[in-house]
């Protein structure tokens, strides 16, 4: 079961990754690629954490917990980095 802690920071990282685009793309007034991200956001938020409480113990889930908010927070500051599209 280790292999879903690795696999929650790499989901919290595609999460805000996704989730940071979306809010770029919002500020520019993209509609489409801001309704598809918004989409894809909620679905992968809402399958980790389904995942997480269905899956693991109480212990497990804290740490679970805490290596996707690392992922989340490592994903933002990728998104904000990235500049293909924006005129930034």
């Amino acid at each position: 079961m280790d292999y879903y802690i690795i696999l929650y920071f790499f989901a919290g990282i595609l999460q805000d990754f996704l989730l940071t685009l979306n809010w770029r793309y919002i500020a520019k007034h993209k509609i489409a690629p801001a309704v598809g991200l918004s989409f894809s956001v909620t679905i992968v938020s809402l399958l980790v954490v389904y995942n997480i409480i269905s899956r693991l113990d109480s212990q497990r889930s804290i740490l679970a917990i805490v290596i996707y908010a690392a992922g989340v927070a490592t994903g933002t500051f990728l998104a904000m980095k990235f500049k293909v599209g924006f005129d930034d």
